[in-house]
């Protein structure tokens, strides 16, 4: 696939991931047809087979857990789920996930009594696909200490989430601005200060 055109718009694509290929090819397609520009022939075919051929979205946790993981959606949807609901802009969103302290312990990580000494120099890089980073303590989100109800989210209001938030979004309701509540998440990293 090397470009897409209609009338209005071409779009090269060579450098780009399959997702984001699928994704931008489908943009373009509603695009042209909402203007009323036939598209070349072939791009529905094009986009059936990239979305077809598209890895499904990850979300990697690493760093200092004992279990790495690299979570899919549908993975997502096996874990005990939770919601929480973001206000902004005078408007609220419900969001449907995992919470991260739940990830965390499934990929190995010792909270409670674990967390004393030492692993209390810890904490959690969350980073979004453009490379935008947001960090939380350990204990921030430990039951046992602060207990911040941080949500892995794949679902708004109901439904998957808008484009440019997937795969996953960090929801943070606790926080006064919403800053750290990021989208488009792909890695949650534990760092450990003191080995």
């Amino acid at each position: 696939m090397q470009a897409v055109q209609c009338k209005l718009y071409s779009v090269d694509m060579r450098n780009l991931h399959a997702p984001v290929k699928a994704v931008l090819l489908a943009a373009v397609l509603a695009l042209c047809s909402e203007l009323g520009h036939a598209a070349p022939p072939q791009a529905a075919a094009k986009q059936e087979a990239a979305q077809a051929t598209a890895p499904a979205a990850t979300l990697r946790i690493e760093g200092a857990v004992s279990t790495p993981l690299n979570l899919t959606a549908e993975d997502l949807a096996k874990l005990p789920r939770t919601t929480a609901t973001l206000a902004s802009d005078g408007g609220a969103t419900a969001y449907e996930g995992v919470l991260l302290y739940d990830l965390l312990a499934k990929a190995g990580w010792q909270f409670g009594r674990g967390m004393t000494g030492k692993p209390m120099a810890s904490y959690i890089v969350a980073t979004a696909r453009d490379g935008y980073q947001v960090v939380f303590a350990v204990a921030e989100i430990d039951p046992l200490f602060a207990g911040a109800r941080v949500l892995i989210a794949d679902k708004a209001d109901g439904a998957p989430l808008p484009g440019r938030e997937q795969p996953f979004r960090v929801v943070v309701p606790g926080d006064k601005m919403h800053a750290r509540s990021i989208y488009s998440v792909v890695k949650i990293e534990v760092v450990r200060l003191r080995p």
